[in-house]
């Protein structure tokens, strides 16, 4: 019998994103110029006020205020109008100390025996029914977002737009599980304050959503997502009527509250681990994009259509506690699932330290994980610039060349199927 299934996003603009930002931004900042820093940093946001509170183990110094202060403007938070903005917030910091009670579990005299910072387990999911391996509710949820805060930041239309969004996507499946349409589309957007009569600018509000935003997004997908659009529909667009006051000014805003937007929008599971701020000693963010590897490439090897990995660890133990698989019947190979993760166990080592080092999680590579999903993403090198007044009062600048997204690489392809006999 033919389903439904939906998934959400928000935008970068959102409250709880603006935090996980802020976090991140600052966790980079102090792995660019100290790699070993351990960094568990949580931000709330509310009108015109930050909150920076954790823990963090470092040799460097960061000004974490201004760091703070220029994720806000690149969000777009630049406006007084907006009760909060990047240069006129105040931003109070609580961080101290990583306790040693967690250090000594952590870091260990041989670095290959560090063990995990936190129990806990941690999920990934790969499903074949887009090209990167995401559910399809959710990558055209953040797509739909992705395309309007492009819009805008170029601000040559829809120059109404202001930073807080939410997206949500339901999908029709049909008996086996395939997608044949798009339901029902639901998007909220801040905006300006307007002149005219409230329904009439919900009206070009939605106008401009369904003959700007859409046809972009369709632009951007293959032939088999283009044709889930159709006429029938159902189009929820500002539905509780005017959104003027939105970001922290309108719902404060904290790190790690938008764990399933940031993994598999509810399809699959989750562990409950928050990513955003934390360190890759922190299994809870390094384990989940470890799972996540094994996930794709499993599924890219032809394993199965559809599949889950669990692991879980201990704290201060380095080697996990066991591995789950769970491939929803949809198994090409000969094998049972608990006989997969046998395989799995062999190709993947997944102590903490070998994690972080298969996957280069000790570079600055978090503030792009932050909005629009950590899982899904493209894999590409770029080079991202730092700086920090040093010791001496001068300002030190970095270049650092990193590698996003690693988790998101097929270079397991080979190894699968040759242990598969794929």
């Amino acid at each position: 019998m033919p389903y439904l299934f939906t998934s959400e996003s928000v935008s970068e603009g959102h409250p709880d994103k603006v935090s996980d930002q802020i976090s991140d931004s600052i966790l980079d900042n102090f792995l660019a110029f100290d790699p070993d820093s351990k960094v568990a940093c949580e931000t709330l946001v509310t009108t015109g006020q930050v909150i920076l509170a954790g823990e963090i183990k470092s040799n460097t110094y960061i000004d974490v205020q201004q760091v703070t202060r220029n994720i806000i403007k690149k969000i777009g938070y630049t406006k007084s109008e907006y009760k909060f903005e990047a240069e006129s917030c105040g931003i109070l910091s609580a961080l101290h100390e990583q306790s040693q009670d967690i250090n000594r579990g952590v870091d260990k005299q041989n670095k290959e025996e560090q063990g995990a910072g936190d129990q806990g387990m941690m999920f990934g999911y790969a499903t074949n029914e887009t090209d990167n391996y995401m559910p399809l509710a959710l990558d055209i949820s953040h797509s739909i977002l992705r395309v309007l805060a492009r819009i805008r930041k170029e601000g040559k239309i829809m120059t109404y737009l202001r930073p807080d969004a939410k997206s949500q996507v339901t999908i029709e499946y049909d008996d086996n599980n395939k997608p044949i349409r798009i339901d029902t589309i639901v998007l909220s957007t801040q905006h300006d304050m307007f002149d005219e009569d409230e329904q009439v600018v919900l009206k070009k509000i939605a106008k401009d959503i369904i003959t700007i935003v859409i046809p972009e997004v369709k632009a951007e997908s293959k032939d088999e997502i283009k044709a889930l659009f159709d006429d029938n529909i159902t189009y929820h667009i500002n539905p509780t009527g005017k959104f003027e006051i939105g970001g922290p000014h309108g719902d404060t805003g904290l790190t790690g509250r938008k764990i399933i937007v940031d993994t598999y929008g509810g399809k699959g599971a989750h562990g409950g681990g928050a990513f955003s701020g934390k360190d890759p000693s922190k299994v809870d963010r390094s384990a989940a994009y470890a799972t996540r590897h094994i996930a794709k490439n499993l599924v890219a090897a032809g394993v199965a259509d559809e599949v889950l990995v669990q692991v879980s660890y201990a704290i201060g133990i380095t080697e996990p506690c066991g591995i789950y698989i769970n491939t929803f019947g949809s198994s090409k190979v000969n094998l049972s699932d608990g006989d997969i993760a046998l395989k799995v166990q062999k190709l993947f080592d997944l102590r903490p330290y070998a994690i972080e080092k298969r996957l280069k999680l000790r570079n600055p590579i978090y503030t792009e994980t932050a909005a629009y999903g950590h899982m899904g993403r493209k894999n590409e090198t770029v080079i991202k610039k730092f700086e920090r007044n040093s010791e001496n009062g001068k300002t030190e600048i970095k270049e650092i060349e990193v590698e996003l997204f690693t988790w998101e690489k097929l270079d397991y392809v080979d190894k699968i199927k040759e242990a598969f006999n794929l």
